[in-house]
Parts: C-alpha cells; sequence; structure tokens
C-alpha cells in the first residue's frame, strides 16, 4: 500500500472506547512475531517512531500495542487492525 497513514485503528474496540496506538517515550511500541509465545514480553518489544513505520511493519507481522483513557494497553494482532489512509 502507498500513502501516508492518517491513522491505526482496532477493527473490534472493547466496549464503549475508542482505541489508539500506545505511544511510550520511545515511541509506537510493537512486537515481532519471530519471538512467538513471548512476543508480549518487554526485552522483545521493538519501537518506532512514525504510524508509517508502524504501519510497514503490522504489514510484515508484527502486533501493536493500543489502548484507551482508563483501560490499560493491550497488543493487537495485525488481522485486528485497519491501516487508514487517505483516499
Amino acid at each position: 500500500m502507498s500513502g501516508r497513514v492518517i491513522r491505526i485503528e482496532r477493527i473490534s474496540s472493547r466496549s464503549g472506547v475508542v482505541e489508539e496506538p500506545a505511544v511510550t517515550t520511545k515511541g509506537y511500541q510493537l512486537a515481532d512475531p519471530a519471538h512467538g509465545k513471548h512476543k508480549h514480553h518487554a526485552e522483545h518489544a521493538t519501537y518506532v517512531k512514525t504510524l508509517d513505520e508502524a504501519a510497514a511493519l503490522i504489514e510484515r507481522g508484527f502486533s501493536l500495542r493500543m489502548g484507551a483513557k482508563g483501560k490499560a494497553p493491550s497488543l493487537i494482532a495485525p488481522k485486528s487492525l485497519r491501516i487508514v489512509r487517505p483516499s
């Protein structure tokens, strides 16, 4: 896909909340599928500064940590994410 990423959405958000990609001091946090069942561990986290970089990794199978106000962030699988670009 081409074009600048406007946002990344969770296809089916938790009830009553709008989830956004979680941003840390290091950037957006993703999990590499190469680490299998341990990909959610902090030592295996991959950080990127932009949504464009995050989208490129999601398209390669990385999961994205997303959260909402009052809810702890959770790791969302790429199949449950929608990458939004301008039409």
